[in-house]
């Protein structure tokens, strides 16, 4: 395999590293590692983690299907470890890979594979969105919010049934409009699409729209701020992207569970298994800054704050699409 010239060293070694106790390395989904979402969270955590402990991390950005397996077998050849594959679409080739190298540590971000060495990283998702969800019921002036989603899969329904329950709650008689855009790889990078189907929600009066689409979100983020409405984003803060128009961002730490990774892989303290990461944990969060705090009244805040300590206590369950595939709302 002839690798492009997108494996990166996040930063030299300083003096103090000790760079022999790990050589780790990312490999990103498709939409690269500049996606402003879901990829980018876990460029970024590479960095902190190269930051704060001068071990360089070695990273690929795939262009198509076929070089998941190439990349997965080049890094582990060359000696990489831990190797984190971002995003359940490269569970197939790790299933296949990991068991050729069984000395190298592998995890995977939102998929679980069951494998002596392999850490599976899933994010609490419905969670965050509750949170989020309230925000947006208690936002909108129309008693109408959207959801565009992208790939029809079971976890972008997670997520959309943990926004509903948390807009229900909320508001009671708040109408959720719901659209996926695809049932293929592709729905994760149409922005045309995203906003085709955004403008759809907002003519039948939406006035809060949340992505949980990728790629594809960012024609929604568009969209919905040209229209004058109020978007939520996904996965990264994307807060700044459309200030003033984006209400707040269901934040997807990746960054902090690729640094967990690498930390527990550096501290001798690596296991296989599933690492499930919720708002207890900091996987999950809503975003405040100086973007959207105009946005953000105290009366939202302090029940977004309510609502994130008694999801933590348990005193509020959210539904899991994945467990019972029912939502009750």
């Amino acid at each position: 395999m002839r690798l492009p010239l997108a494996f990166f060293v996040f930063a030299a070694l300083t003096p103090h590293a000790r760079a022999e106790d790990i050589k780790p390395a990312i490999i990103y989904d498709l939409g690269g590692k500049f996606d402003k979402s879901f990829n980018e969270g876990a460029f970024r955590g590479g960095q902190k983690f190269t930051a704060e402990t001068g071990i360089p991390v070695r990273d690929f950005e795939i262009q198509n299907d076929a070089q998941r397996q190439q990349a997965l077998r080049r890094f582990a050849r060359d000696g990489n470890s831990p190797i984190i594959a971002v995003g359940f679409s490269h569970a197939s080739a790790l299933a296949t890979v990991a068991p050729e190298f069984p000395a190298t540590q592998f995890a995977i971000v939102d998929m679980v594979i069951d494998r002596p060495n392999v850490k599976s990283l899933v994010f609490r998702e419905h969670e965050g969105a509750y949170v989020v969800g309230m925000l947006a019921a208690m936002a909108s002036q129309t008693g109408k919010i959207g959801f565009v989603g992208g790939m029809d899969i079971p976890l972008i329904r997670k997520f959309a049934c943990g926004y509903r329950q948390g807009a229900h709650d909320a508001k009671p008689a708040i109408e959720v409009i719901e659209n996926m855009t695809g049932v293929t790889g592709a729905a994760w990078a149409d922005p045309v699409k995203g906003g085709e189907l955004a403008h759809a929600q907002m003519d039948r009066g939406a006035d809060v729209v949340i992505q949980a689409a990728g790629g594809t979100g960012l024609g929604v983020l568009r969209a919905v701020a040209d229209a004058g409405k109020l978007a939520i984003g996904t996965d990264s803060n994307q807060d700044g992207l459309f200030p003033g128009h984006v209400l707040t961002s269901m934040l997807k730490h990746v960054d902090n569970a690729i640094i967990r990774g690498f930390e527990a892989a550096r501290a001798g303290k690596w296991t296989n298994g599933v690492e499930s990461l919720g708002l207890k944990e900091a996987g999950v969060g809503w975003s405040l800054d100086e973007d959207n705090r105009a946005l953000i009244s105290p009366a939202m805040k302090e029940a977004a704050d309510r609502a994130v300590a008694a999801i933590v206590s348990g005193q509020i369950t959210v539904h899991d699409y994945t467990l019972d595939s029912k939502c009750p709302l």
